[in-house]
């Protein structure tokens, strides 16, 4: 590489877009981001690879673009996980104390007495998140290692993906020549580039809408106590205004980002915008309220839905600071205030933050699970667990992650 500190690379494989992300590590520990590339995605469905090739030349024009604006080669990557298939459940271990102080070995072994759950064959855990340790009945520890007491217990959340999902991921990746250092799941990225330490002590929901997914994670005391990801995005509103306004998709995409607002009662009646045609007919000239009033109803369904799954959770008497939304979908005009209004919860629009260099590029929630990616990356800089030509079976790296897990947090 070209630069002398060290560089981490995010890449956000989306429904809609695949983006690359390059952020350089100041000796002080902040992040320069120096290059972003950007492709069309073509070849996933809701958060899932449904065509290898397509797939990997969206990734290779990503990581070309990023690597001519940051003047580096680019060989290791995070990569962002999400899709129907992902899942989130708590779990919670115990174990007996050795010598009545609390040792790494302790803390390992509570742990996989925590991760001790039944998951189908063709699944596999992709996050390990401790959320709490309690120590003869002392809750609310974060840091338990060299404290005394004689049983400790561990809550954690744990995330599961289906392995087919996540092997595509790692294959596409590696076809363009690049390690993959880890997959991440999205909302855990997003929230590490939009959300504040006092936000998810307090309590909040980070509702990160896609193209194809709306994603959740629900924070209270300061970890995720609840993760979900609906099959549902922007991708749904753009095909509503295809068909209510008889216009081609990608008109329909230009339409819903020039014009739309989730909210009709915001927009004027008299206001007036040209929507093309199919099969060669003339535009038309319509009101832009009749847009939004086809953009509302598909909006006010995905908060709905958001609503019903953090009810669902038995956290949303938890979230005094409310809800974040973040991601491509909610750059439309009226997101926060069509979301303030379904899920009766302050909300605002969350951008990536603690970040140096091309702000001004990537301060849109565009780019929050690509900023993110890098915030990951950051703190895991020793990580290499799917390199292309792997020398472990999947089990022997999904052991190696756990422990790579445990000495994160401690």
């Amino acid at each position: 590489m070209a630069r002398g500190n060290e560089l981490v690379v995010g890449l956000d494989i989306g429904t809609t877009k695949i983006c690359s992300i390059v952020g350089e590590i100041q000796p002080e520990g902040g992040v320069d981001i120096v290059g972003i590339g950007t492709s069309p995605s073509r070849g996933l469905r809701k958060g899932v690879v449904i065509n290898i090739e397509t797939t990997v030349n969206s990734i290779k024009s990503a990581i070309e673009e990023a690597e001519m604006m940051a003047g580096c080669e680019i060989k290791t990557v995070y990569v962002g996980v999400a899709g129907g298939h992902i899942k989130g459940i708590n779990s919670h271990g115990i174990v007996a104390v050795k010598d009545k102080e609390i040792r790494q070995s302790d803390v390992r072994r509570v742990i996989d007495a925590a991760r001790a759950v039944v998951i189908p064959m063709d699944r596999e855990v992709i996050h390990i998140l401790p959320q709490e340790f309690i120590i003869d009945n002392q809750d609310g520890i974060k840091e338990p290692l060299g404290m005394s007491g004689v049983r400790l217990e561990a809550k954690v959340h744990l995330v599961t993906g289906a392995c087919s999902s996540a092997q595509n991921l790692i294959k596409c990746a590696n076809r363009t020549g690049l390690d993959v250092a880890d997959l991440v799941l999205q909302p855990l990225a997003s929230s590490l580039a939009v959300l504040t330490e006092d936000e998810k002590d307090l309590g909040v929901a980070l509702i990160d809408i896609g193209g194809g997914t709306t994603d959740i994670a629900v924070f209270a005391n300061g970890s995720i106590v609840h993760t979900a990801v609906l099959s549902l995005g922007g991708n749904q509103i753009t095909n509503d205004i295809a068909l209510g306004l008889r216009t081609p998709a990608p008109e329909a995409e230009r339409l819903k980002i020039r014009s739309g607002c989730a909210m009709a009662s915001l927009v004027d009646r008299e206001e007036a915008i040209e929507v093309p045609s199919v099969g060669g007919r003339k535009s038309r000239n319509l009101s832009r309220q009749i847009l939004c009033e086809i953009i509302e109803p598909r909006v006010e369904e995905i908060f709905s839905l958001v609503k019903r799954e953090v009810h669902r959770s038995g956290f949303e008497d938890l979230l005094a600071s409310g809800a974040v939304i973040t991601g491509g979908s909610t750059i439309m005009e009226g997101m926060p205030e069509l979301a303030e209004d379904v899920l009766g919860m302050p909300v605002r629009r969350g951008v990536p933050e603690n970040v140096h260099g091309l702000v001004d590029v990537v301060r849109s929630p565009i780019f929050a699970t690509g900023v993110g990616l890098v915030h990951y990356g950051r703190r895991h800089l020793d990580h290499r667990f799917f390199p292309i030509r792997p020398d472990k079976n999947l089990y022997a790296r999904i052991k190696q992650r756990m422990k790579g897990w445990i000495h994160d947090f401690f």
